[in-house]
């Protein structure tokens, strides 16, 4: 089962020690065969938006950048469960915050 775990913006910068977890993580993960693909977001993006035949493009960033996800995680593991640890092992990583596991259909 595939999942995506998206996390929200922090206020909290980057020190050498997180780095340094997020690496060994990474790499567990991924020797592991469970992290498919990782990265960063930009916050501002574009919004594409239909109503009936009208398509409307607007540039960010928005209103409530703080809401906009800033990074996401795809992985596949055997469970929901599987998933909602590993979300939890990056948050005790990354401290306070926000994130979003959601599981991705389709092939």
């Amino acid at each position: 089962m595939r999942y995506l775990m998206t996390t929200k913006p922090s206020d909290t910068a980057p020190d050498e020690k997180l780095y340094a977890e997020m690496g060994r993580f990474i790499e567990e993960l991924t020797a592991a065969g469970v992290l498919l693909a990782t990265g960063g977001l930009e916050p501002g993006g574009i919004r594409v938006t239909s109503a009936g035949d009208e398509i409307t493009v607007t540039d960010g960033p928005f209103a409530e950048a703080k809401e906009a996800v800033a990074g996401f995680a795809l992985i596949e593991v055997r469970s929901q469960e599987e998933a909602i640890e590993l979300a939890r092992r990056f948050r005790r990583i990354v401290g306070d915050g926000e994130s979003v596991v959601q599981q991705v259909f389709g092939p």
